[in-house]
């Protein structure tokens, strides 16, 4: 038959991971973007001499064992163009002291002094329970098992860990944890506590303690102890060192080409139809990894539908956007030790301005700016049918709240950076309207599935040689969780050829 050809539309983490290691394994490998940079939401863009992280701006997982550590391996790469850092994030509570997210031992004390002795049971069970979860992840990642193989080895996992893990008293509340939400957890505790962790878990688990389910709240709110770094570069700096490491294994990737549509014959991939330019073509492919959420995967698809995205909504209208403003400022307004990591907590209910995560560039990666400037990226969650209602409907309207948007997240920045608005030269606002036309993903939908259930989480596999890879499927939410969702189809791929599950 020759040597596999393998696809991958979309040149975001999770898709160049799967794409880096199958090119490395000896697959044919042809990446498309329709960008002219890679990282999707996890890229780095220019604009006026500044260097700006689109989307996500927090880089976790880079810690010995850990899933940026196999990623490199799995694709052959010697080191990642980062530097550790033990502070996390600050988070900016509306009354009170700042907390810091300490990765090392200063965590415990700091939680002590903002949240008081009875605060430290929670943090017992969050970390135990982490600690156990990502142990079983790393071992196997395969949930949820789609094949009787991947039920197989998730079984033996398990086993596996529960004969070897000391702390056995923690299985009866594994299981139950399971199936109910973190809220349980967080009984009588301060409520400062509660807003802490609902705000944390906004970002990591796009939802609150209320709904997030206890087993994933564990583990997203473990992200300060998962190895996080700075990237020379900004964020960008993954996919950028996965494109290397894909043209160093043998693969390809094609910018300024768009995938318009998956052929398939009796179930399977043949080809991708593709444009680029006014140009318009079919490339052969036995095997499709698609690395888009899942509305944009179905019209790639038609009338042709795998059953999972047959069970899609029409559209992902209740979900989460992101508004973003992209600002450069005077490099003097960021005091010398300012932690690069704030989220800022304005009031309840959260979102829509009313928390905000802030991140600066590195005073030492000063190819992202013009000499003496900072950027800076802020983002808050956003519903998304207002904005498409505005913008379809009335215009005026739109941008006089995009502008009204981009004065609430300067204003709660100005808390911690007084004078950001005067030291700002560029303030660059960004909606889920502006997200859909730059990333392509429908109506700007981002950040995955709330994670409100294990058992409703998304598996990669679509159908025969047909994979979907990114923030929708399980672990997702993160450049690390998306990482390990492509070294999985990666396996799957080479343990399956192109014989496929049928």
């Amino acid at each position: 038959m020759g040597i596999p050809k393998v696809v991958v539309i979309g040149a975001g983490v999770g898709g160049l991971t799967a794409a880096a290691a199958l090119a490395r394994s000896g697959f044919d490998v042809t990446v498309l973007e329709a960008h002219i940079y890679p990282g999707g939401c996890a890229g780095t863009f220019f604009h006026q001499g500044y260097h700006f992280d689109a989307g996500a701006t927090l880089a976790g997982g880079f810690y010995p064992g850990g899933p940026m550590d196999k990623v490199a391996a799995a694709v052959g790469l010697d080191n990642w163009p980062a530097r550790p850092t033990q502070r996390a994030m600050v988070v900016h509570p509306p009354h009170g002291q700042p907390v810091t997210r300490w990765a090392d031992d200063r965590r415990w004390a700091e939680r002590r002094a903002a949240f008081g002795p009875a605060a430290q049971h929670f943090w017992r069970w969050q970390e135990h329970t982490a600690d156990a979860l990502w142990a079983l992840a790393l071992d196997s990642p395969a949930w949820p098992p789609q094949t009787l193989s991947e039920g197989r080895t998730l079984l033996q996992s398990g086993l596996h860990w529960l004969g070897q893990n000391p702390r056995r008293h923690l299985h009866p509340a594994l299981a139950l944890d399971a199936f109910r939400p973190a809220a349980v957890h967080l009984t009588g505790v301060p409520d400062r506590l509660r807003l802490f962790v609902d705000a944390q878990l906004l970002i990591s688990a796009q939802t609150t303690s209320a709904t997030a389910n206890a087993l994933y709240a564990a583990s997203a709110l473990d992200l300060p102890r998962r190895g996080v770094v700075h990237l020379t570069g900004g964020m960008g700096a993954i996919a950028r060192t996965l494109v290397q490491a894909l043209e160093r294994n043998g693969g390809r990737i094609l910018y300024r080409h768009e995938a318009e549509r998956i052929v398939r014959r009796k179930g399977r991939p043949v080809a991708v139809e593709i444009r680029h330019r006014r140009r318009r073509r079919a490339l052969p492919a036995d095997i499709v990894i698609a690395n888009l959420p899942p509305w944009n995967a179905a019209r790639l698809l038609a009338d042709d539908l795998p059953l999972r995205l047959r069970q899609l909504s029409a559209s992902p209208h209740t979900g989460w956007g992101a508004f973003m403003v992209y600002a450069g400022v005077d490099g003097a307004l960021i005091p010398p030790d300012f932690a690069l990591h704030h989220q800022l907590i304005v009031r309840e209910p959260l979102a829509e301005g009313n928390t905000v995560f802030m991140s600066v560039s590195p005073a030492w990666d000063a190819n992202r700016t013009p000499a003496g400037k900072r950027a800076i990226t802020f983002s808050t969650h956003t519903r998304l049918a207002d904005w498409w209602q505005l913008a379809q409907q009335d215009p005026a309207a739109y941008k006089a709240r995009k502008n009204d948007y981009a004065a609430r997240l300067l204003a709660a920045a100005e808390a911690i950076l007084p004078g950001l608005r005067a030291a700002a030269d560029l303030v660059l606002p960004g909606t889920p309207v502006t997200f859909e036309r730059f990333t392509r993903r429908v109506e700007g939908w981002v950040g995955g599935f709330p994670q409100t259930s294990l058992f409703h989480a998304w598996g990669p596999r679509l159908g025969p040689n047909l994979w979907l890879v990114g923030d929708s499927i399980f672990p997702g939410q993160s450049t690390a969780a998306v990482a390990l969702g492509g070294l999985r189809i990666a396996r799957s791929v080479q343990a399956e050829g192109v014989n496929g599950h049928k």
